[in-house]
């Protein structure tokens, strides 16, 4: 117990620190931008405009919408837009297409704190376009090509601007600014949590036995033993988790930028346990085409991964 509890200060120090001075300043700016921008309808025009190219792999207007969401505002916020193809009678092969699309792409909320500390901000929205079309198309056309699954309206419809109140532009961004509060503080016990954990997980001595498991991998992909941390904690608590770790790592010197940007395509995307769990969470038909969708999904993983290794 004497050494859990000063274990525990630490962890929630740590979690703390990085809350109040790295993510709510970039989420506060990003969304504040970002709301701005819906309010004024660029995200519409943005997702109609993008909408019969990426028809091409399986990804209706609506699903633009939920990537332009989950690239410039957090892994959430596609939820609302899967919730609204859930009910508005969309065929669920295009909802499986744009649920592996969003399982794939990289989320704001991890991207743009990391990109503060040297994640390459260019490659990853290119590596996410690349895989997230990968995964659409091999969803539309394999795992989801299922009669039964054309189901509901086959038609493209047009991605209206949302129609707030009148409200001035100060008014607009201080809005977003507060949305980007909410998710910074909702993320702080998922931190202190996440660091807590892997910091028992090191006074236990099992990461040294999974990072033994995994040296050989390791080594064939040129990376270091610290890489294991960031790693194992996106996949069983969620890329916030992730990111906490891996800030702490760059911190202590143990990971190096170039680590960071060779591990990031598969480390972040909404693709882990947490992730799946609260983005199926948007309706009935949505968990219905979960299966197909993260067969998607995995191959998307697996392509942005390997552009991260070979880039890097």
């Amino acid at each position: 117990m004497e050494q859990i509890v000063p274990l525990i200060l630490e962890s929630g120090r740590t979690a703390v620190d990085m809350a109040l001075y790295l993510l709510m300043p970039v989420m506060v700016v990003m969304l504040a931008l970002m709301k701005l921008l819906e309010a004024k309808g660029v995200l519409a025009f943005i997702a109609n405009l993008l909408s019969p190219l990426l028809r091409i792999f399986g990804i209706p207007g609506m699903g633009v919408f939920a990537i332009v969401k989950i690239l410039f505002v957090s892994f959430s916020a596609p939820i609302a837009t899967l919730a609204v193809m859930d009910k508005d009678g969309t065929a669920r092969r295009s909802i499986a297409a744009t649920l592996a699309v969003v399982l794939t792409l990289s989320q704001a909320n991890v991207v743009f704190p990391l990109a503060a500390v040297g994640l390459d901000l260019g490659v990853m929205m290119l590596t996410s376009v690349v895989g997230g079309l990968v995964a659409a198309s091999a969803t539309y056309y394999w795992f989801a090509r299922q009669p039964v699954w054309d189901d509901g309206d086959q038609k493209d419809h047009a991605v209206e601007a949302e129609k707030p109140e009148p409200k001035s532009i100060m008014q607009i961004m201080s809005d977003g600014g507060q949305e980007g509060i909410k998710i910074v503080i909702s993320s702080i016990p998922l931190l202190i949590l996440a660091i807590c954990l892997v910091n028992v997980l090191k006074l236990t001595g099992a990461i040294e036995g999974i990072t033994w498991l995994l040296s050989p991998l390791l080594e064939l992909l040129a990376l270091p033993e610290a890489a294991v941390l960031p790693i194992v904690t996106k996949f069983i608590a969620g890329g916030t988790a992730m990111m906490g770790v891996t800030l702490d790592l760059l911190d202590q010197g143990a990971l190096t930028v170039t680590d960071l940007n060779r591990i990031a395509g598969f480390a972040i995307n909404p693709f882990d346990v947490v992730g799946v769990a609260i983005i199926i969470s948007a309706g009935k038909r949505v968990r219905q085409v979960a299966k197909a969708a993260m067969l998607g999904a995995a191959i998307g993983v697996l392509v942005r991964g390997v552009l991260h290794l070979l880039i890097f």
